[in-house]
């Protein structure tokens, strides 16, 4: 679940003639407008389903989510911007509540904490930008420090852009830092019956993801993207409270990873103007990783400005994925294997997710220097081959800030 937010962007700037003529050059004064853009997200989300990864891969998912976020970009000047970036989570969960097998337990609730923090700054070679990032997410067992570095640039005409962005993230997995008796990182969750077993001799996991990217504009009508992505992990990548189960025996082990994964994906998007109110937005994404799952998503989203102000969006995706060659169903693992997961996320599985965003542009100005800008409402359901199905909805409310 875990989400990081990070963003950038430009500072627009005005000029306004001088009201009294000068003796020197100064004609003119040039004044520039210190701008804040603050958004608002409510989200709502609700799955079920009957592979569950902490009962051995049969039980309910079942789970709800229910988040705020706020984020602000800050753009003092043509150069610098600033974003911040925080929010809660509260989630409760029938699933993790079986770690202990009774209803209705502590394990059933959870929150997380996320803040994230960034500054950008545009270089006085023309057209580059580079920004660092940094901030925390936090749950009761789950501890993330990401760090951050970019840059990018624009062409002359801005008809073509790269990027580059390198995202590490350290992660402590160990349980107690809610724990009214801890308030510390004590040790790893395991399930209620394996607690007699040190399973695993480390808690950390570490990841870093390089991400590139090319944005190119064909003409007036036509543009499209590649982003490019490589992903390593290391350290601990099996979730401690989650069971297995074997054709042998009948009591089960803690799920087991390899300590190390490779990531490959690569995207493409084109987009395409049709006429002056329709954008159709076309996206596609090869995966693999050493873990042996290949997987293609296909997107595809058409925004329509029905008027000036509203703009509807449908939204439909498709993914499928090869399975894991350390998955395995429910009670069909040997003891013999090194690795073990019967986590239906990495089984062979196709998924679709279908929805609608709704984005109106109000501009109402609230008072002398705050506007309320837009208002946006997206729903989505998802479905997985498996047999899990979710619901999302959200909340948008865009604001601004600006003064000379």
């Amino acid at each position: 679940m875990k989400r990081l937010f990070i963003a950038a962007g430009l500072l627009a700037a005005y000029f306004s003639a001088s009201a009294q003529q000068k003796t020197d050059s100064s004609a003119y004064k040039k004044q520039q407008v210190s701008q804040t853009d603050i958004q608002v997200l409510f989200s709502f989300y609700t799955q079920d389903g009957k592979h569950s990864a902490v009962t051995g891969g049969i039980g309910t998912e079942n789970l709800q989510v229910y988040a705020t976020d706020v984020s602000i970009t800050h753009r003092p000047d043509l150069r610098n911007t600033y974003y911040l970036g925080l929010g809660i989570d509260m989630i409760t969960s029938a699933s993790t509540d079986n770690i202990d097998f009774v209803k209705s337990s502590a394990s059933r609730h959870d929150n997380r904490f996320h803040l994230n923090a960034g500054y950008s700054r545009q270089l006085k070679k023309p057209n580059i930008r580079v920004g660092i990032n940094s901030g925390l997410a936090l749950e009761s067992d789950y501890l993330s420090v990401p760090l951050g570095v970019s840059v990018e640039h624009d062409n002359a005409d801005h008809s073509r852009q790269w990027s580059a962005g390198l995202q590490c993230y350290f992660d402590d997995l160990r349980w107690g830092r809610f724990d009214p008796d801890y308030y510390s990182p004590e040790t790893l969750v395991y399930p209620s019956e394996l607690r007699d077993t040190a399973w695993f001799d480390i808690y950390r996991r570490t990841s870093y993801n390089l991400n590139l990217a090319l944005y190119q504009v064909v003409n007036q009508r036509m543009q499209f993207a590649v982003f490019p992505e490589l992903v390593y992990q290391k350290g601990l990548l099996s979730t401690p409270f989650h069971r297995v189960y074997f054709t042998e025996q009948n009591a089960p082990r803690v799920e087991n990873l390899p300590r190390e994964r490779w990531k490959f994906p690569i995207g493409l998007q084109f987009n395409l103007f049709v006429g002056q109110r329709t954008i159709i937005r076309s996206y596609y994404r090869f995966y693999h990783d050493n873990f042996g799952i290949t997987g293609h998503t296909l997107q595809l989203e058409v925004p329509v400005k029905a008027t000036p102000q509203l703009t509807i969006s449908p939204l439909f995706r498709f993914y499928t994925q090869t399975e894991a060659k350390y998955f395995k169903p429910y009670k069909t693992h040997q003891l013999r294997e090194s690795y073990y997961t019967s986590d239906y996320d990495l089984s062979h599985f196709n998924s679709y997710k279908a929805g609608i965003n709704a984005r109106y542009a109000l501009f109402k100005q609230l008072s002398r220097h705050y506007s309320f800008q837009e208002i946006g409402l997206r729903y989505a359901f998802y479905k997985r081959s498996d047999g899990l199905s979710a619901h999302m909805i959200s909340l948008l409310l865009d604001f601004k800030r600006s003064k000379v």
